[in-house]
């Protein structure tokens, strides 16, 4: 069994309306027309080309409704001015991203067209970061080909894909954020590491200070899940090397949700667990919006875009209603 299947049942169960504003795009496309035919999700499509879409996709030659414009319109105004909203709302990554602020969507799926930079500035400056975020950080679901020596199947990999440099404070909410993701999404207890080249005195550096400094700040918050570091990945991942290099640890040889110490780190590792091990990379995802909205790798397959909306739209089940 696909181990994220469970992902794409879970949104059938509620279904949610997600919009794509990348409806050119062939992989879109196809991804879209799965989606409504198995009822993941509901598709919105911004299509100004006015194509033909199979029963179950909301689309309109305008890109959005009239009904739909002026509703974001209406969010909008206090925070834009006219003419600058105009400009933006002429933008399908925008306009989507304000249908997704406005409630006239449940949540967006991009880029499959767009970089992650574009993608991610269009969430965080329209759909906002949550009142009780810290920050807003990414993570890539995992899906691997063999499971790893303590037995799992689904891994999550945090930050690979927005903040470049994080210090030890902002580790320790993207461990936060991640391990909350992972229990909500794969519907496991999270165990998270803390990456280093160091583990546990193994070696010397500010950069082994930083990962150091956020294992204490998680320790201060008494957070309700296992963690350790720092860490080095073999010791994470596998029992016989955990038990030489971290005897004692709660996660070591065991970790489900691994922390980068830098986005050079974790983009590459997830490059290398996908391109060279086989496994499949959903993301990079997004947590600490205000509402949902994920981001896709431009080399992701129609497969990956399907899991992507399934994952936006069980985020949405955990969101009140606000269309207006």
């Amino acid at each position: 069994m696909d181990p994220l299947q469970p992902i794409l049942e879970r949104a059938k169960r509620d279904l949610k309306r997600i919009v794509f504003p990348e409806s050119d795009d062939p992989r879109v496309r196809r991804a879209v027309s799965t989606l409504a035919e198995q009822r993941v999700v509901t598709p919105i499509v911004l299509d100004a080309r006015q194509q033909v879409w199979p029963a179950g996709v909301e689309a309109d030659g305008d890109g959005a409704s009239r009904e739909d414009r002026e509703a974001v319109s209406e969010v909008l105004a206090g925070t834009l001015q006219a003419g600058e909203l105009e400009q933006l709302l002429a933008q399908p990554l925008y306009l989507a991203a304000a249908m997704v602020r406005a409630g006239r969507a449940d949540g967006m799926v991009a880029g499959a067209v767009h970089a992650t930079s574009e993608t991610m500035r269009a969430a965080l400056r329209i759909i906002r970061p949550a009142n009780e975020a810290q920050l807003v950080s990414s993570f890539f679901l995992m899906a691997l080909r063999e499971p790893t020596p303590g037995g799992e199947t689904v891994l999550a990999f945090a930050d690979c894909g927005l903040l470049p440099d994080p210090d030890a404070d902002q580790l320790a909410e993207i461990a936060k954020q991640t391990a909350a993701s992972y229990r909500l999404l794969v519907e496991r207890e999270p165990k998270v590491a803390l990456l280093s080249f160091s583990t546990k005195g193994s070696a010397q550096h500010e950069a082994v200070d930083r990962v150091r400094g956020a294992v204490e700040r998680l320790a201060a918050a008494a957070v309700d899940f296992p963690f350790d570091g720092e860490l080095q990945l073999d010791a994470a991942l596998i029992p016989d090397v955990a038990r030489a290099k971290a005897p004692g640890s709660p996660v070591a040889g065991s970790a489900n949700v691994l922390i980068f110490p830098n986005l050079d780190a974790g983009n590459i590792g997830y490059k290398l667990v996908e391109r060279l091990g086989g496994a499949r990379a959903i993301g990079p995802l997004l947590q600490g919006l205000s509402r949902p909205a994920n981001d896709l790798s431009r080399g992701c397959a129609v497969e990956d875009i399907v899991v992507a909306a399934a994952v936006t739209a069980v985020q949405a089940q955990q969101i009140p209603r606000h269309r207006g």
